[in-house]
């Protein structure tokens, strides 16, 4: 794959995707926040919610596609 087509790939991205770091949940292509607290965040996308439990939980980064959400993370749950 040339690398205009890798390019135009990763700027049409639509899919949901989580990353899971240690400490950090990068979350893109998401439709809303749904709750939103220091224990509990709940991520709405297309087919369901992203359940994130855990302790000084904290959106790091906020933009209109992607959500960074850092802290002591105990529990991830999707439904």
């Amino acid at each position: 794959m040339d690398i205009s087509k890798k390019i135009k790939q990763y700027i049409s991205e639509t899919e949901f995707k989580v990353t899971i770091v240690k400490g950090k949940i990068d979350v893109v292509n998401y439709h809303s926040i749904g709750h939103f607290d220091s224990n509990k965040i709940i991520v709405r996308y297309q087919d369901g919610n992203l359940i994130i439990k855990g302790e000084n939980l904290v959106v790091s980064r906020l933009l209109h596609d992607e959500i960074l959400i850092t802290g002591k993370i105990k529990n991830i749950e999707i439904g």
